[in-house]
């Protein structure tokens, strides 16, 4: 009997009975893959108690209790710890740290339960070495298998609490005949791991390859199947490590989590005040006070400006959104009444911060100014605001987290919008004197007090 295929999409998972140029699923063009059809898995479980209809009000709290992994940044973007049965996919490029990070908090979980590391990229020795150079507890339980069958039966016989899984695309279904990695082996291992995940209450971490453009390796239908998808990025030449949330079904995907590679492992940076700023004082500097969900974190913005010899001005932005800046640069030009249509500009965020918080359109624009008049802004200086196509300073959310915080770290002056209701009364903000400001051109003011 032959046996029967299927058309799966790779990048959302719709399926067809044959081949089709665009897919009807996500629109995509030629993307249908022709794959076997999954058989039925045998010895199907038994239904439990816990798969039927119950009334809300009879579900407690405790069931979802959350259990720290001793690492107060990964705690924070996970949304307070790890959630009892969820799923949590992890995402990044080769060598920035996942799995050094997840064997760091498996050493912590082991306090609180049973943790088994499952490993199908690396052998026992070279994860004990790991372990030896993170100082990780040797009882930590290790297992180095890719057959999806057999992870099944070692958790029926530890019943582990915490399941680490390294890496996704490396395990198989061998009721399959797909290769490894390929979209229906991934997705029949996921979905094997999410059922173990919510029939045992066990907590588990997923380790997910990306492709070159930055996205999880894999159907699109993987994101969709986990409870939280993490994704770690940095630059390998670079010690320091960002943890970010895209997905999250139990807190904030705005939170993120700051890191920092060390010989020992992945150390959390408690204190971020100075990663994102120089401390110095040049032309074309300027400093914002930011939110990354909770969190107030400073950033310093440098620009530079250079007349063009070509007859199209480049405009780079590293740090932001390039259309962002060609936005600002437009007001600056035409509500600011400065000349750099023919210049070259170029900004960028000190420390890889990323500025998509509209709070940070008035320090990128005084920024520019600063470097169109040669000219700084006074020392212990920040600027908040966002930047309307009129010409207007708008206010931002938690303006008075983040004077706050700029008060904390010892800042003198914040340029903040004009409307908004903060007040040198105000908790928090003893020491720091407000610069409010309505329009583009008062905030140039600032410029005129130190050449």
């Amino acid at each position: 009997m032959k046996d029967k295929t299927k058309f799966v999409c790779g990048e959302c998972g719709h399926e067809s009975v044959k081949w089709l140029g665009c897919c009807p699923g996500c629109g995509s063009w030629n993307t249908m893959v022709e794959m076997q059809a999954a058989p039925a898995r045998g010895g199907a479980r038994k239904s439990s108690g816990a798969s039927r209809a119950v009334p809300l009000g009879s579900v407690s709290e405790n069931d979802a209790k959350r259990v720290k992994t001793g690492i107060g940044e990964f705690d924070r973007v996970l949304g307070g710890g790890v959630v009892a049965g969820s799923t949590v996919l992890v995402g990044g490029d080769p060598g920035i740290g996942k799995s050094t990070l997840l064997m760091q908090a498996a050493s912590e979980l082991m306090k609180h339960g049973a943790v088994l590391y499952i490993s199908g990229e690396e052998s026992k020795a070279q994860l004990k070495m790991r372990a030896a150079r993170c100082g990780v507890d040797p009882s930590l339980l290790v297992m180095t298998e890719t057959s999806i069958d057999a992870i099944e039966a070692e958790v029926e016989r530890l019943s582990p609490r915490y399941m680490i899984i390294d890496s996704i695309q490396t395990m198989v279904n061998p009721a399959l005949s797909n290769a490894t990695g390929s979209v229906t082996q991934i997705r029949e291992a996921t979905a094997v791991l999410t059922s173990i995940a919510k029939e045992k209450d066990c907590a588990v971490f997923i380790v997910g390859h990306v492709t070159k453009e930055g996205a999880l390796a894999g159907p699109r239908l993987l994101e969709h199947m986990v409870d939280t998808v993490l994704y770690f990025e940095g630059d390998r030449h670079d010690s320091l490590r960002l943890l970010r949330a895209v997905k999250n079904r139990f807190g904030s995907t705005n939170e993120i989590g700051i890191f920092e590679m060390r010989q020992e492992g992945i150390c959390e940076v408690k204190n971020s005040a100075e990663l994102f700023v120089t401390g110095g004082n040049d032309t074309g500097c300027s400093v914002t006070c930011i939110m990354e969900g909770n969190r107030p974190i400073l950033a310093e913005v440098q620009s530079l400006l250079n007349t063009s010899a070509f007859a199209n001005p480049r405009r780079v932005a590293a740090g932001m959104d390039t259309s962002r800046l060609m936005l600002l640069l437009a007001v600056l030009e035409r509500r600011g009444g400065l000349r750099i249509g023919d210049k070259d500009v170029y900004t960028n965020a000190v420390g890889g911060i990323r500025l998509d918080d509209r709070g940070a359109d008035l320090a990128v624009a005084l920024a520019v100014a600063g470097s169109v008049f040669d000219r700084r802004l006074p020392k212990s200086t920040v600027a908040i605001g966002e930047l309307s196509l009129t010409g207007e300073i708008r206010p931002v959310d938690r303006l008075l987290a983040r004077v706050q915080e700029c008060a904390r770290l010892g800042y003198k002056n914040a340029i903040v919008p004009h409307s908004s209701q903060l007040s040198v009364k105000d908790g928090g903000t003893d020491g720091i004197n407000l610069i409010k400001v309505k329009y583009l051109r008062d905030a140039f003011c600032a410029f005129s007090d130190e050449q």
